[in-house]
Order: C-alpha cells, then sequence, then structure tokens
C-alpha cells in the first residue's frame, strides 16, 4: 500500500515526494515549500478545466452516435458537415498567420532527419536512443536484410569478408551520390589527406581528386596529410569517414576506410506515455529519474552483453578541424523531447483535498518542465538545447480548446518555475480527429511556442473509427491505409503546417516504421514521407535511424517543402469520409482472417502489458515477423473488432472462440522465455486475458477508444495481487 506526505491539501505519495524534494528540486533553483504551494494552485485551478474538456469530449461523442442512429438510412453530405459545424466539431477556420516560435535548436528549426522515439522508464533503451546521434553505417548494412545473403554472403556467427565487402561497396556507392569526386570513385581512392583546406584523394595511379562540390568537406581528425577521420556534411546531415590501415576492417580496404558514420536519430522522444507502463507512483518515479538522468547527463546503466558486463552512458560530443584549421564541435547526443501523458488519465501519485487523483497529464507537465529546467540551468556535464528551451510533446488533444488548455498549463508551469514565457515548447500530436479537421486552430493556440506536429495511422484511425462508431461496419484495417480519409489526412498535415510558417521553426513528422527487421523493405518505402514534406520520421531502433538517414541525403526535404508552400489545398471534404464498408459481404474465411489478425495482436501486446509492465516491445504477429507496438497498436485493433460485433459482422461467440485461440499461439510464441505467464488454459485467473477482453467487447464504452483506463486498471489489479 501507498504511504502519503500531506503537504498543504494535497497527500503525495512517499515515493514521489521523496525524489522531488531530495532529487528533482535541489539546484534547480525553486524552493521546497514555494514548488508544492504553486503546485497545489495549480492543481485546483486546472483541474475543473481538464475535467470540463473532458466531459465536451463525451458531450460531441454522445451527439455524433446520436446522429449516426437518426441518418443511418443514409445522408447527404452537406447536410453531415453542416451538424458538425453546428455542434462545433468542425470550427470556424482563423485567419491566417505565421508561427513565431523562437530559441528553437538547429536540429528541430533546420535539420531534416530520423527520429526516435523510446520508454523512457528503461534506462538501457533511452541512453542507447539518446547515443543514436552517430551510427555506423558498416554495422547497420552487416545486420540487416538491406545487404542480401545470395552468393555467399550469409551473416552467420562469425565475420563474413564477402558480405562485408558488399557492405563496404554499398557505402562507398552512398559516398559517391551525397559527396562524389571529381572523375572518380570512393572505391578507387587510397588515399585521403588534407590540402590547402580542401579534401584530396590519392588513386593507384598517384594522381589526386577532389570533390565535386568542396563545400561539403567539414573537417578531420588527426593530422592534414593522415587523418584519422573525415566529416562531409549534405543536405544539414554529417558524414564520418574513419580512417584506420590497423583495424580489421581499415586494413583490406585501399584507403584504410574501417567505417563510415552517418547522422542518425537528429532528435529523440523520451517518452512517458504510449511505450511506457506507468499505473502508480513508484513507475512515475522510475520514469522521472531517468529522465533526469539524461537532463544532468549522469545516467548510466549495466547489463550483461555476449557473456561481458557493460556499461551504457552519455557520449560526448565529437570534435573536428575545420577546413580553416579552427575547431568544430557537433552533438555526440540526440536532442531529447519529452512526451507528456494527454488530458484523459489521472494518477494515485498525488490525491487532492477530497482525496481524489489527479490529472496526470498536469503531474507530468509540471514535474518533467522541472526536470527540464536542469539542462537550462547547465547543471550536468551535457546540454540538451543550446538554445535554452524544454521541449515537451503533447499527445491525444481533441481540437484548440484543449491545445489553448495546454498552453495556459505551460504558461503557469513556467511562473511557478521562474521560467521565462515560452521557454517551454510544445509538439502537438495530430492523432486525433478533431485535431485533424482544426489543425490550424489548434496550431494558432500555441504559434509562440510550437516546435512539432505529426501524424500517426494507428491512434488516428483508432480515434476515427471510435468516432464513427454509429456509422456502420468499419472497411478491414489493411484497407485503411489506402482509403481516401487517411490519404488527404497525411497531406493536410503537411499542408497546415507548411502554411503556418512551420519550415524553419518545427518539425513536420510522419509515423513509424514498425518492423525492425525488414529494413530492406523500409529503406524501399520510407522515403515516400519525405517526398510528401515530412522533415522527420518515426524509427524504431538505432539501426533504423542509420539507415533511414540515407533518405534525407537523397532527397532534399526543404525544397520540397517550398515547392508544396506553392500549391496548398484543402483537403477537409475528403478527410471527412468515413471509412464505413460500402459492402459486408466478407467471406467468413476473410472475416476470420481479420478477427485472428487482431486478437493476436492485441493479446501478444496486452500481457507484456499487464504482467510485465512492459509499454513498448517487439511483438511477434500472426505471422511471427516481429512489430514494434505500443498502445497506439491495441487501440486500432481493440476499436475495429468492437466495431464489427457492434453492428454484427461477427458474434460474441466467434470473438471469444478467436481470442482463446489465439491466446494459445501467444503462449506459444512466449514459450522461451522462463518469467512468462501464460493466458491458457485458465483464462478466467488470467488478468491479461481479461484485460484483452474487456478493450474487445467494452470497446464501444471507453472513452474515444483509450485503452489506458482498462490497461491501468488491470495493471494495477496484478500488481495488487502479486501474480494470484
Amino acid at each position: 500500500m501507498s504511504q502519503y506526505v500531506k503537504i498543504g491539501n494535497l497527500n503525495v505519495d512517499q515515493a514521489l515526494y521523496e525524489f522531488i524534494v531530495s532529487e528533482a528540486l535541489p539546484e534547480s533553483g525553486v524552493a521546497d515549500e514555494q514548488f508544492w504551494s504553486d503546485f497545489e494552485t495549480l492543481l485546483d485551478e486546472l483541474t475543473p478545466v481538464n475535467q470540463s474538456l473532458l466531459g465536451e469530449r463525451d458531450a460531441i461523442q454522445n451527439q455524433l452516435d446520436t446522429w449516426y442512429k437518426e441518418n443511418n438510412a443514409g445522408y447527404e453530405f452537406e447536410e453531415y458537415k453542416g451538424f458538425l459545424e453546428e455542434i462545433g466539431y468542425l470550427e470556424p477556420k482563423v485567419d491566417d498567420f505565421k508561427v513565431t516560435t523562437e530559441n528553437v535548436d538547429h536540429e528541430i528549426a533546420h535539420q531534416a532527419g530520423p527520429q526516435l522515439v523510446v520508454p523512457v522508464d528503461n534506462a538501457r533503451y533511452a541512453l542507447n536512443a539518446a547515443n543514436a546521434r552517430f551510427g555506423s553505417l558498416y554495422d547497420a548494412l552487416y545486420g540487416t536484410d538491406v545487404i542480401s545473403e545470395d552468393d555467399g554472403a550469409e551473416q552467420g556467427s562469425h565475420y563474413n569478408p564477402v558480405r562485408g565487402k558488399k557492405v563496404v561497396t554499398y557505402a562507398k556507392e552512398f559516398l559517391d551520390r551525397i559527396a562524389p569526386l571529381a572523375e572518380t570513385s570512393h572505391k578507387d581512392v587510397i588515399t585521403y589527406k588534407v590540402t590547402g583546406g580542401e579534401l584530396s584523394a590519392t588513386l593507384s595511379d598517384g594522381s589526386e581528386r577532389r570533390l565535386v562540390d568542396p563545400g561539403k568537406f567539414k573537417g578531420y581528425q588527426g593530422v592534414p596529410d593522415d587523418p584519422s577521420a573525415i566529416l562531409l556534411e549534405n543536405h544539414g546531415l554529417h558524414v564520418e569517414i574513419q580512417l584506420d590501415p590497423d583495424h580489421p576492417i581499415g586494413k583490406d580496404d585501399p584507403a584504410g576506410v574501417k567505417d563510415v558514420l552517418v547522422e542518425s536519430a537528429t532528435t529523440t522522444i523520451m517518452d512517458c506515455e504510449d511505450s511506457v507502463a506507468a499505473v502508480d507512483a513508484e513507475d512515475k518515479v522510475l520514469v522521472y529519474r531517468n529522465l533526469l538522468g539524461l537532463m544532468k547527463g549522469d545516467l548510466t546503466t549495466s547489463f550483461n552483453k555476449g557473456g561481458k558486463e557493460v556499461t551504457r552512458h552519455l557520449q560526448p560530443d565529437r570534435s573536428y578541424t575545420t577546413p580553416e584549421g579552427g575547431e568544430r564541435v557537433l552533438k555526440g547526443r540526440s536532442l531529447m523531447f519529452i512526451r507528456n501523458v494527454g488530458h484523459l488519465m489521472t494518477t494515485p501519485a498525488i490525491l487532492d483535498k477530497n482525496g481524489d487523483e489527479v490529472p496526470e497529464g498536469i503531474v507530468d507537465g509540471v514535474v518533467t518542465s522541472l526536470l527540464g529546467k536542469h539542462d537550462l540551468l547547465q547543471n550536468g556535464k551535457y546540454q540538451n538545447s543550446v538554445e535554452g528551451s524544454i521541449y515537451i510533446v503533447k499527445p491525444k488533444m481533441h481540437g484548440s480548446k484543449e491545445v489553448a488548455f495546454a498552453n495556459s498549463l505551460f504558461n503557469k508551469i513556467e511562473d511557478m518555475l521562474g521560467l521565462e514565457r515560452h521557454t517551454i515548447k510544445i509538439g502537438v500530436m495530430d492523432e486525433e480527429r478533431r485535431t485533424t479537421l482544426n489543425l490550424k486552430n489548434c496550431i494558432h493556440e500555441v504559434k509562440e511556442r510550437i516546435v512539432f506536429i505529426n501524424t500517426g495511422f494507428l491512434d488516428r484511425t483508432g480515434d476515427e473509427i471510435h468516432t464513427s462508431m454509429e456509422a456502420g461496419a468499419m472497411i478491414r484495417k489493411q484497407e485503411m491505409k489506402t482509403s481516401t480519409w487517411l490519404q488527404a489526412y497525411e497531406q493536410s498535415n503537411v499542408n497546415v503546417g507548411i502554411e503556418t510558417g512551420l519550415i524553419g521553426k518545427a518539425q513536420i513528422g510522419k509515423g513509424m516504421w514498425a518492423m525492425p527487421e525488414l529494413m530492406y523493405n523500409m529503406m524501399e518505402q520510407k522515403g515516400s514521407q519525405l517526398i510528401a514534406g515530412a522533415n522527420t520520421a518515426w524509427v524504431p531502433s538505432p539501426t533504423a535511424a542509420s539507415l533511414h538517414a540515407l533518405h534525407y541525403h537523397e532527397i532534399n526535404v526543404k525544397a520540397i517543402q517550398e515547392k508544396i508552400l506553392e500549391n496548398i489545398t484543402d483537403n477537409i471534404n475528403d478527410i471527412l469520409q468515413v471509412p464505413v464498408a460500402s459492402s459486408t459481404n466478407w467471406s467468413e474465411q476473410e472475416i476470420q482472417q481479420e478477427l485472428e489478425n487482431n486478437a493476436q495482436g492485441i493479446l501478444g501486446y496486452v500481457v507484456r502489458w499487464v504482467n510485465h509492465g512492459v509499454g513498448c516491445s517487439k511483438v511477434p504477429d500472426i505471422n511471427n515477423i516481429g512489430l514494434m507496438e505500443d498502445r497506439a497498436t491495441l487501440r486500432i485493433s481493440s476499436q475495429h473488432m468492437s466495431n464489427w460485433l457492434h453492428h454484427g459482422i461477427v458474434t460474441e461467440e466467434q470473438v471469444e472462440q478467436t481470442l482463446r485461440k489465439m491466446a494459445k499461439v501467444v503462449d506459444e510464441q512466449n514459450a522461451h522465455d522462463s518469467e512468462y505467464r501464460p493466458m491458457t488454459p485458465d483464462y478466467e485467473q488470467s488478468i491479461a486475458y481479461q484485460a484483452a477482453r474487456d478493450l474487445i467487447f467494452e470497446g464501444t464504452k471507453q472513452p474515444n477508444g483509450y485503452t489506458e483506463p482498462i490497461l491501468h486498471q488491470r495493471r494495477r489489479e496484478l500488481k495488487e495481487n502479486v501474480y494470484i
């Protein structure tokens, strides 16, 4: 049972209280008594507003449900659109404007590149992500299917020189594309050196070549005649050619190249939300403590790798001699955002004067901003933001009123912590239908602090299904990816971002590549997100970041965004096309296939969330392909099953039988894990199985189709029962 410390009218869980007093407040410039007093005042003022906004969500959903029921025989589009305007679902558009955000770090404002999202409760993963600013291209190619295993190039347990040769060829052809040498290839170079402030490459016949564009050479390490590293820059991203003729790889290379490092994850979202299973103060303190360690630069973790103890810590900066003889320092770490939770959930970490849990989103905002202040005060080894900003991503907001509420919250936090106005920057996730339709208004509410918008297929589709639950049976999940509304949504997000002046001020992002083992496919497909106008996109691992970085060298995103600005279109009418199936005459086999795919994904994720407190992991799908999944995956799958159940496409018996069948599959997929607790054969006693079942059978009743209320309840139940 939790122990609480009474401070004023608040009851604060002892674990959280001790963390804040002993670790977070010291050196922050904020006095203990003042902090708690201001925190109480802030909660008193904003909790009722938070509750009112959630009530508005419910009221709007009830109006939508009623309208769809009353018009299930059919309706004219303009009639539907007029109804949405009447109830305030579609807001009157604000006049044209441009955002005015200032003090934005280079990685966000000007540098297009990959973005990692990582659960901050896992110190090992968080450090790995923060250190993914530079990654080995050789390792990324060698260890993935980007390089085929044909013609003797298998990976195997030992180094394969045939495969290694393919890797080197791929990497040097990449160099030829982004920093070509005049009349030759990097494959033909036997020596690199720096002559007269330029990069000079010597060929086997003794002739020398220079870069076609000498300006792409930005520096070196070592001495000019025998450098150990060459720094290149293309489209704002850096590449480092590492030279060492005595290295096991370098000794077999004509020029002594041992590796090619690519600037990879320019930014990382340290996640307190969808990829984290934090249901109480104990969990929240773990999240906050790791985040504080990242902000102060002293977070470390040790683990066993290949039979050896490894200690991971943050990487230092990288230093080079410039062509002119000066020094150039590049940050060795990814710039960190912090993703708070949304407005929905409350937390038992703090109870108000009535003994009620307080909004978790408010607690996250206050505490993570306090932790971020340590970076601004330079209380640690490294700086995250050289521009003096704290970057908070705010998810799952519905429409401009909720974004305005987040802005008010940040204003009050800045006053509370003694920060200048707009020190806290905001990322607005465009993952709810009401935000998509009113995105321009949403951006307007935070025009002085916005630094990020993005799209996300999974959450956005989950909300699409739940919003129009009463409209009819939805199309199959796979068909959603080519549906009219989704294509319009993706395009509209970019259009609105560019129209409101985000170029040079903020990131416009795209969603996750969820298959970390299918990197060849990622390289074939993910470049399309840049062509669509995104200057960042999510990747599931540092390896994927190093590979996805190649897309940003091939594609000039800034030029694409400026071209889009010339032809901005309004996509509202297409976004409003509800993905209801025009015909539901699917075969029994097709229906069962859809059920099994959804059920297996739900169970595979939920069993780890509830039983092990793991909010993000690589979960094998029904075809045993590993997918990086978080709660967004769960939302779309559970809402889709609920929709088909609600409209009689499937029966309760079918769903139950499918869940039991897939529970056996998931148990078999996890049989190698000694700590795994199977769901079969006692389904009634498996809290994880019952959680998955609740998500489907209670899906229509869940606020906006969110999975958190059920997951939190079931995880707490398991923790309280200590594995019955």
